[in-house]
């Protein structure tokens, strides 16, 4: 039976909590899967819906990127990719007459999980200047709009296009086409904001942004370390994987501030044992201080280097350059500084060593947790040297392995959508479509807000996804949003977006992953490109949610006829009726889809994409080899009675979108305004389990950026460190506070003081 959405916001004032768990997945995933999955389409449509995901015949799955098996199961989903299948399949509407009840004051009071759960959009919306809500608008009305304010620009350079990584590979190519026609680079995306630290780094080292193993190099590999990354919540089906190795015989490591429990042990679904038992899965756990990790691996780089015989000498001689000068700079650890700057003690770190020499063939794999410091490019070098000291690049089961995020997140990177983009591709797409590129640099996400809050930018176009809650310093941010002219989101459903405005706003409802895609040319599917580069098709099997709905690719071809007009020799409606015409374009463009349709038709699962250093040990860098570096280590440096926060997910959450008020694992039932606290640091700062406190951030230029009302949860964190949950602690993150090299956000690393206050 299908449930009604809540209408009005649930208390959170005081949630629950129990003693974290220390094992993911079995039964109660799948009895939480269930419930979720009927409250939101009822049990017929659940059994239709799910059985499709991550299938051949079938759509890709909506939340992350991990790959799949060629032999795929009857059940080729996880519990929180179940989730945001639920979530898009809903039978939920929001109608114009919704719209007409809520102005746009009361959406911008809600909850994004109040938002969230209300369902599908059914018709474009706008929001008139001086309006106090949202009206339906024809499409052609809306695209009436959208051409009158880009062609008002005194410059292309006043628009920002923005992408979320679940856009198709067609409609993500689309985009950065009809950009480039109108005359900008201006395409941030998600990227900026997590593994854009990973691919500057993975450039710069090896000449490939993108990871460099497969899921049989994973299956193979003698060890694995998980830095900075929580795969229970985050990308599930990832455990599979990690206990596979384990029954190979691989070894884990697992590098984390917060102990996980998706990583502690497994009870896979899959299996009558594995549910009731499970798999134990990490064999050493290093609880490392947050930021600490370039240290750690600098340690041990100089440790392998002091080893007789552990380095590959002949790797290093035949694939690397700069090694005197890495050598020189590992040499110089220190053992103090990096027990200060980790916060292990020095067996954990000899432990680590032994592991690492007893192993031939290594992968480390990373998320977030790397990548969102100032120094998080740099850590990721020092986790390439590492690599390259064995040998462990282009070799069977080694390599470097960024678990990336969103469904299509690097498949859109690989599309073009970048803001600075290689001459090459530039020289590609111009030939290719006869037209006249712009070569400088646009805006990454962080330049765009700047550029909205400075007056430098005065439309903003998103493809998908949630800018305002996904980005930081959320008064500055909002307030740079309210700066635009117009602002336009591309949509399935309702967001925090959609409630902080320009002086006018249009809502584009789209088409989702599990829709059914009907063009002139007849059935439509989509392709993606997951994790670990295999490219491959997605087709959805239900009625669209609205009969007014149209696709991604029909919007942005749409837009761009009523934008671009007959000046445009680039055949929109042609790609909009058919989609085989996009990937033959992509295929004289895009290196690796040559033959792109029948590729797709030769083999359901798809194809892998080329990759120089582990498919021949090529590496496309600037001196022609693999680059060892030699960077000063750095780590947070936290003032008396301060803590080091990290922003992280629930398990009931993907990204920003939230499913649920519940974090399971680790104990956390009905309210997400909870910061974790070690117990001993609680202590210190007279904060008892259950008080209420305020999390006001620290930063060079003395602003400050308060999130009111945490409870205290006295938690196994590292010493001197806390957590809580995004959204709601973007507003502590200083839009200026980012990585060297890749700009983004610092997330993981923000100096809080936490003051008492009176529950709420």
């Amino acid at each position: 039976m299908v449930s009604k959405p809540p209408a009005g916001d649930p208390v959170q004032d005081a949630p629950q909590v129990t003693p974290p768990q220390h094992a993911a997945a079995g039964l109660p995933a799948v009895g939480h899967t269930l419930r979720i999955a009927r409250e939101q389409m009822g049990s017929l449509r659940t059994a239709r819906t799910l059985l499709k995901v991550n299938q051949k015949d079938g759509f890709d799955c909506p939340g992350c990127a991990w790959p799949e098996e060629d032999k795929r199961h009857v059940a080729e989903f996880c519990e929180n990719g179940a989730k945001a299948v639920a979530e898009e399949a809903t039978l939920r509407r929001v109608t114009p007459e919704f719209f007409a009840a809520h102005p746009a004051a009361d959406l911008a009071e809600r909850s994004g999980y109040w938002l969230g759960q209300q369902g599908r959009i059914t018709q474009p919306m706008f929001l008139p200047e001086g309006g106090d809500r949202y009206e339906p608008v024809t499409w052609e009305r809306a695209f009436g709009i959208l051409a009158e304010e880009l062609r008002a620009l005194d410059s292309p350079d006043e628009a920002l296009f923005y992408t979320s990584g679940r856009t198709s590979n067609e409609a993500a190519f689309l985009l950065q086409l009809f950009a480039r026609e109108f005359g900008t680079n201006n395409l941030p995306d998600c990227s900026n904001m997590c593994h854009e630290s990973s691919g500057s780094a993975l450039t710069e080292t090896i000449g490939v942004g993108k990871g460099s193993v497969s899921l049989e190099d994973l299956h193979r590999a003698d060890l694995i370390v998980v830095a900075g990354q929580n795969p229970g919540t985050n990308h599930p089906r990832m455990l599979s994987a990690l206990e596979k190795a384990k029954a190979a015989g691989a070894r884990i490591i697992s590098v984390n501030p917060l102990p996980e429990a998706g990583l502690e042990r497994f009870k896979n679904p899959q299996t009558p044992l594995g549910m009731v038992r499970g798999a134990a899965l990490t064999d050493l756990f290093l609880q490392i201080r947050i930021g600490g990790d370039q240290a750690l691996f600098r340690l041990l780089n100089k440790l392998v280097l002091e080893t007789p015989g552990a380095v590959d000498e002949e790797f290093v001689r035949e694939h690397t350059h700069g090694y005197e000068e890495f050598a020189a700079a590992a040499g110089e650890a220190d053992w103090d500084e990096t027990l200060a700057a980790t916060g292990l003690e020095r067996s954990e770190i000899e432990r680590a060593l032994e592991m690492v020499l007893a192993s031939e063939r290594t992968i480390v794999c990373w998320a977030m947790g790397l990548t969102q410091h100032k120094h998080s490019v740099p850590t990721i070098r020092e986790v390439v040297n590492l690599l390259l000291l064995r040998g462990n690049i282009g070799r069977p089961g080694a390599g470097v392995c960024p678990v990336r995020g969103h469904s299509n997140v690097q498949g859109d990177r690989t599309m073009g959508i970048f803001e600075r983009p290689a001459p090459a591709f530039l020289d590609a797409l111009d030939k290719e479509f006869g037209i006249v590129s712009p070569r400088h640099h646009g805006f990454d996400v962080v330049r765009s807000i700047q550029a909205l809050r400075d007056g430098e930018a005065k439309v903003f176009f998103a493809m998908g996804g949630n800018f305002v809650g996904a980005t930081p310093d959320t008064e500055v941010t909002e307030a740079a949003m309210r700066r635009a002219r117009l602002t336009v989101h591309v949509s399935t459903k309702l967001n925090r977006s959609h409630a902080v405005t320009g002086t006018r706003a249009l809502i584009l409802p789209t088409l989702g992953r599990t829709d059914k895609d009907v063009q002139k040319a007849g059935r439509q599917f989509v392709t993606v490109e997951d994790s670990m580069g295999l490219v491959h098709a997605s087709r959805g099997n239900l009625p669209p949610a609205s009969p007014h709905l149209l696709s991604e690719p029909a919007i942005v071809a749409r837009m761009a006829r009523a934008v671009l007009g007959e000046a445009s020799a680039t055949p929109w409606e042609e790609f909009e009726a058919d989609y085989a015409r996009i990937r033959d374009r992509i295929a004289r463009v895009v290196p690796g889809f040559e033959d792109f349709n029948a590729r797709l038709a030769a083999d359901p699962g798809g194809f892998a994409l080329p990759h120089a250093p582990r498919d021949e040990r090529r590496f496309p860098t600037k001196t022609g080899k693999a680059n060892f570096t030699a960077a000063p280590v750095e780590y947070p440096r936290v003032p008396e009675g301060r803590l080091l926060l990290q922003t992280l997910r629930s398990h009931d959450q993907y990204n920003t979108t939230i499913y649920g008020l519940d974090d399971r694992y680790r104990g956390i039932k009905g309210g997400r305004r909870v910061v974790l606290v070690h117990p001993e640091d609680a202590a210190a700062l007279g904060l008892a389990d259950g008080a209420y406190a305020d999390l006001v951030s620290e930063w060079t230029d003395g602003v400050e950026r308060r999130a009111p009302g945490f409870r205290v949860v006295h938690y196994p964190t590292a010493r001197g460190c806390a957590a809580a949950y995004y959204p709601e602690t973007n507003v502590l993150v200083p839009l200026e506070s980012t990585a060297d090299v890749s700009n983004t956000p610092a997330s993981k690393s923000v100096i809080v003081r936490l003051e008492q206050s009176p529950s709420t």
